[in-house]
């Protein structure tokens, strides 16, 4: 009994009893003095090592992404050389397909009925002249003929009505290491609401339909400015790119 009663009394006295350690203060100007730099020594290796130079407390993981574009709209024009006529994304997207970019035709030259065989030249003042028209002789070529005047450029564009195309963008990243993805597309975003909304800053601010005037907008220019561009020789540009 005495021999249980003193196993009981030592386990009472390891979970109810508080020590503290001894502390033995030494007054030395050389041991405090070495244990203060040993501190400094540690706590600088910890903030400006591992934590400033070699970033210990951060994982990096090589994120993988996937941007996909699609171009939606139509127009109608009505010419005398093309009658009236749709245009689609077959017609204005060109290519079908880009890296990174897109690309929509917004004004072009028509040149209708061409054949190879021979021609005056535009506004060519050397070889065989020929009469281009009623005063102007040209060089005489094998083309395809009439050959493209690209000294006058339809204004207003010919595709105008671009500038309200929508161009919806989605936006996917992975990063493997932390098995963690996220979408441009939330997971509230339905396919109705899709089918209707246009992305706007206050009413709208999730949606990733874009219109695509607007996008010229917020980088500061106008559509139909653009849509006309002309290059440094002021040689005209028959199709143009938004990109």
């Amino acid at each position: 009994m005495s021999g249980g009663g003193g196993c009981c009394g030592e386990l009472y006295s390891c979970v109810f009893d508080y020590s503290t350690p001894r502390i033995a203060l030494i007054k030395s100007r050389k041991v405090g003095l070495l244990n203060r730099v040993i501190q400094l020594v540690i706590l600088a290796y910890v903030i400006g090592w591992v934590f400033v130079w070699e970033k210990g407390y951060q994982e990096f993981d090589t994120v993988i992404s996937s941007v996909t574009s699609k171009v939606k709209g139509v127009a109608a024009t009505n010419t005398s050389e093309l009658g009236f006529r749709v245009w689609d994304v077959a017609d204005y997207i060109i290519p079908p397909q880009e890296e990174n970019a897109f690309f929509v035709m917004t004004n072009l030259i028509l040149t209708p009925n061409q054949t190879q065989r021979q021609c005056p030249e535009v506004r060519v003042q050397t070889g065989r002249c020929v009469a281009y028209n009623e005063t102007v002789k040209t060089c005489e070529v094998d083309a395809w003929c009439p050959v493209e005047n690209d000294l006058t450029v339809p204004k207003p564009a010919f595709l105008g009505s671009a500038e309200n195309f929508t161009v919806l963008i989605k936006n996917n990243i992975w990063y493997p290491k932390f098995n963690f993805s996220k979408r441009n597309i939330l997971p509230n975003i339905s396919t109705e609401y899709l089918k209707s909304c246009i992305y706007d800053r206050v009413n709208n601010p999730f949606c990733p339909i874009f219109r695509l005037g607007s996008l010229v907008e917020e980088a500061g220019e106008s559509f139909q400015d653009m849509a006309l561009l002309v290059c440094a020789e002021d040689h005209i540009v028959s199709k143009n790119a938004l990109q």
